[in-house]
């Protein structure tokens, strides 16, 4: 499951599964992630899953590099316990004024914009990891005939609740930030609420998401 485990700076240390970015890889990590999590070892500060690795800091007046790497090689993680979740579900409004990006999409891909957003609907996605901005989700793996690499120049602001699509990710913009990934809609839901301190993301690594379109009208009407 986990192929090395190697420091990172001088109190922190990363396990390492593999190069490939795939759900099988990403499930271990987060199998690793959650269970650690559970086992509260003596010294740990954080635990950050990403695609493949997972990066665990430490108090060196508690623990250090060496005893952290045999406590956590001598873990069995594949007979603890791991649960997935049910779908999390998340409106998305595809008005003129939020598919930034689809004529592009839909000239460069050559496939029509109807065709785009059937098969970006109509698949569930796995959440790899959130990051970049706070509670942003990372979901995979969007359907290889819409698949395009980000935009040339980023933008300066893309507004929050912008649906974004880059490679074989798609993307929440949970606050308005800069960003070059490919928008094609935006939710009015709220997937990040820093006012909520004990759970303040929606989604999580390990989640599953689905998306569905909904109305003008219904997103103007959403958090009324």
């Amino acid at each position: 499951m986990i192929k090395n485990i190697t420091n990172l700076g001088d109190a922190a240390l990363y396990c390492d599964f593999g190069d490939k970015v795939n759900k099988e890889i990403n499930l271990n990590v987060i199998n690793c992630f959650k269970n650690l999590q559970k086992l509260k070892i003596k010294g740990v500060t954080n635990i950050s899953p990403s695609y493949n690795k997972l990066i665990i800091s430490f108090d060196l007046s508690e623990t250090n590099f060496n005893d952290l790497k045999e406590k956590i090689s001598k873990i069995k993680f594949e007979n603890l316990e791991f649960k997935e979740t049910e779908i999390i579900k998340i409106p998305v409004c595809c008005d003129e004024e939020f598919k930034l990006d689809l004529k592009r999409l839909s000239s460069n891909l050559n496939i029509s914009e109807e065709e785009i957003f059937k098969k970006f609907f109509e698949k569930n996605y796995y959440c790899y990891m959130t990051g970049f901005i706070a509670g942003m989700p990372f979901l995979g793996d969007i359907d290889k005939n819409i698949r395009i690499e980000r935009l040339q120049t980023p933008r300066v602001k893309v507004p929050k609740g912008s649906v974004g699509i880059t490679e074989q990710f798609c993307n929440i913009y949970t606050f308005e930030s800069p960003g070059g990934w490919n928008i094609i809609g935006n939710t009015p839901l709220k997937v990040f609420d820093k006012l909520n301190l004990n759970n303040p993301s929606l989604i999580k690594s390990g989640d599953h998401v689905s998306f569905y379109k909904i109305s003008k009208q219904e997103y103007i009407n959403w958090n009324e």
